[in-house]
């Protein structure tokens, strides 16, 4: 079922360019218990910042322009992409000029996350994250080094484009006077800028 999930990933680039990761397996050393989440900060024809779960075998995915907030108040448009292998979670170089998503990509953040959201009287249980995605109202708990706690994704319109909202819940670590984004531009696999990234061509090794 995962390939199946990946088949418009894999139309998109050309593997004999991009060193971008296929559909095989991986062992995460620096996961916990749980589905991992990771937000990578792409710099390509716009910068922006992938925001990806794990859910039932791959990354669903969005595209966030301004990147996520600490500030409850702060509603960030998230944009929905094909569903990335899992071993992107771990993805962090330069893609090439021509290939789909081209430029440079680190890994801004990453942990596990938990369902957040509370069971629902008229169902008896607490919903499944695949059944909130199809809801359009997704809550969950993030754990990574740089963001924690509970964020809502809402979705916002249909039809063949639809749009979502990532907005941080008001809890213990919601910070209105943060503003990761643009005090915190490295990564956590490997320390570097985006900048020593695209000079060293990618290479963490």
């Amino acid at each position: 079922m995962a390939k199946d999930k990946l088949e418009d990933y894999k139309k998109k680039r050309d593997f004999k360019r991009t060193s971008e990761p296929g559909d095989g397996t991986i062992d995460f050393d620096w996961a916990g218990e749980g589905p991992v989440f990771v937000i990578q900060k792409h710099d390509a024809s716009n910068l922006h910042y992938d925001f990806r779960i794990e859910v039932d075998g791959v990354l669903k995915s969005w595209a966030v322009p301004k990147g996520p907030s600490t500030d409850p108040g702060v509603k960030r448009l998230a944009i929905p992409t094909e569903d990335h292998p899992l071993a992107y979670a771990d993805f962090e170089g330069v893609i090439p000029e021509g290939e789909y998503g081209g430029g440079t990509i680190l890994v801004w953040d990453r942990g596990n996350y938990k369902n957040n959201k509370k069971e629902e009287p008229e169902k008896g249980s607490i919903p499944s994250i695949e059944e909130q995605i199809e809801d359009g109202h997704l809550t969950i708990w993030i754990d990574g080094e740089k963001l924690r706690g509970g964020y809502a994704m809402i979705r916002t319109g249909g039809g063949e484009n639809p749009r979502w909202l990532l907005i941080k819940m008001d809890d213990s670590e919601a910070d209105a006077r943060r503003n990761p984004t643009s005090t915190e531009n490295k990564s956590v696999k490997t320390g570097r800028t985006l900048d020593e990234i695209q000079e060293e061509g990618g290479k963490d090794d």
